[in-house]
């Protein structure tokens, strides 16, 4: 196993908070005027079970009119282990668009490869819900959780051929209507650049000079925003499974207005070089694997070309075309693979009765406001095609280009061609500002989620930053163990050093044992 790691670099605060760069030592001093009129929250924190707290922060609706109209931000915090040895608050961001940050720090806490002991020792680590989201002001595009589940189960799959567009196309405008409909005022103000005031806020409520942030996902779009928009108060930000950030904004040049989102970010090319990857480590598993017998990938374009035909049978249940695509793409989380390739295996055998295969919609249920939440952040925040004919073009030239996985990357955010809200406050660059402290960049070599092109492409966009490539498969150092890139990213941390030009990590085995 190759493992990179460095020595601390001890500053002035390398006890306590490192104290790197400010604005008078070279950062640029520009600071977001709106955020700046507005009132720092006070917060009261109270336990909340599992040695957690709880508390909101009022915040304004628009930055705008900073003194009408708050909403409120639920917040938790898992506090610092050593309180002696306490650097100061490690805020987190999870992704999404639209995931609670609530839910995901109880859940994820304790995850070794995502916070170490050493880690929780010397942050208190806080989430929240950002706004929009679960019980931050949310979306609600539904008059009750019924109509919202029913709603949501009935939408039609992504198409996997032309005659399945036109629903498509339906029943996400019926989605966007709904949303102009009944969502509220909050729709007019959901962009990330409006979280990134929150976050802002945030830094100052808990007293932090300046701002140590973790982004996984979209939770480094976050960040890129917040590093631009206030370039003096960055401490340190790990972006963890980057974005393109021109990309996702505005695209390139003249993208915005002409290719789908997901499609100019390069989400298949990620998708397809993960499922390859994902392949080769199921063959090298041999019996270990249960798809690995013969040849995987000659096995999966059998598999898929005859979906094409007609649905397969398992257990009874039929999986069309797009169902298989759909669950061959779900490759985010390495430990799932093990059971994508019995499914796969079952697929290939059509017919076979299995134990533990479970119909598609058991295995994607549907919680909370996250598919509202998700659209009222991301088309509120990316120029896209309006024109479905557009998505119905590239549908036939991505689909050649990428075979299996091209048609995701076109149709992922199709509601946003239908979105009515826009937020003025919206942020769109410049992504260059110099920044107090340079920002760490992890990224997976194959990442189905956030492509390491891409994690490049928005690295440099940015002023100071250095890419840490893992060399394994899968979406951020949320799912993928490396005791490398959490050694890395931890010194980081508590230093707010880079690591050596250069440095890289290696993954901690294959997902097949």
């Amino acid at each position: 196993m190759r493992i990179v790691a460095f020595a601390l670099v001890l500053s002035a605060g390398a006890f306590g908070v490192a104290v790197p760069a400010t604005a008078d030592g070279g950062a640029d001093p520009y600071l977001d005027p709106l955020a700046q009129s507005a009132e720092t929250p006070t917060l009261h924190w109270a336990d909340c079970a599992d040695g957690f707290q709880c508390s909101t922060a009022s915040v304004p609706l628009d930055y705008r009119q900073p003194h009408a109209d708050p909403i409120d931000l639920a917040l938790i915090k898992l506090p610092a282990a050593d309180p002696n040895a306490r650097i100061g608050t490690l805020f987190v961001n999870f992704g999404g668009p639209g995931a609670s940050g609530i839910d995901r720090l109880r859940e994820r806490a304790r995850w070794p490869f995502l916070f170490s002991e050493e880690l929780r020792s010397r942050f208190d680590i806080v989430s929240w819900d950002p706004r929009a989201v679960a019980r931050s002001a949310p979306t609600r595009c539904f008059p009750n959780t019924e109509e919202q589940l029913a709603f949501l189960g009935s939408m039609p799959d992504m198409p996997g051929d032309p005659a399945g567009e036109a629903a498509f196309y339906a029943g996400n405008k019926e989605l966007a209507d709904r949303c102009a409909q009944l969502a509220g005022p909050i729709l007019e103000h959901a962009s990330t650049a409006n979280t990134a005031r929150d976050l802002e806020l945030l830094r100052r409520a808990v007293g932090d000079r300046q701002l140590s942030y973790h982004g996984i996902s979209y939770g480094t779009q976050v960040g890129a925003t917040y590093a631009n928009m206030f370039p003096g108060r960055v401490r340190a930000m790990v972006f963890d499974g980057s974005m393109d950030f021109q990309g996702s904004a505005n695209g390139h040049g003249a993208e915005g207005a002409t290719v789908p989102l997901d499609t100019r970010q390069q989400v298949a090319d990620g998708i397809a070089a993960t499922f390859d990857a994902f392949l080769r480590q199921c063959e090298a598993a041999g019996p270990r694997c249960a798809f690995a017998a013969g040849d995987p990938a000659l096995k999966w374009r059998a598999l898929a070309e005859r979906a094409r035909l007609a649905p397969i049978r398992v257990n009874g249940q039929p999986w069309t075309y797009t169902q298989i695509v759909n669950a061959a793409s779900d490759l985010s989380r390495p430990s799932t693979y093990p059971d994508l390739a019995v499914l796969l295996q079952a697929l290939f055998d059509d017919g076979t009765t299995l134990p533990g295969i479970l119909p598609i919609a058991d295995s994607a249920a549907y919680t909370g406001n996250r598919t509202e939440a998700f659209y009222s952040i991301q088309c509120t925040d990316s120029t896209v095609p309006t024109d479905p004919t557009v998505y119905s073009r590239f549908a036939i030239s991505e689909d050649q280009r990428v075979p299996y996985f091209g048609r995701i990357g076109v149709f992922n955010t199709m509601a946003c061609a239908f979105w009515q809200a826009r937020d003025a406050d919206r942020y769109t660059g410049p992504w260059n500002r110099r920044t107090a402290a340079p920002i760490l960049v992890l990224n997976s070599r194959f990442d189905p989620a956030t492509p390491l092109h891409g994690a490049e492409a928005g690295a440099a966009q940015l002023a100071r930053a250095q890419v840490v490539v893992v060399e394994g498969a899968g979406h951020s150092s949320m799912y993928v163990p490396s005791t490398c890139a959490e050694r890395v990213k931890r010194e980081y941390l508590f230093s707010a050093q880079l690591p050596p030009a250069g440095a890289g990590c290696d993954g901690d085995g294959s997902p097949f044992g």
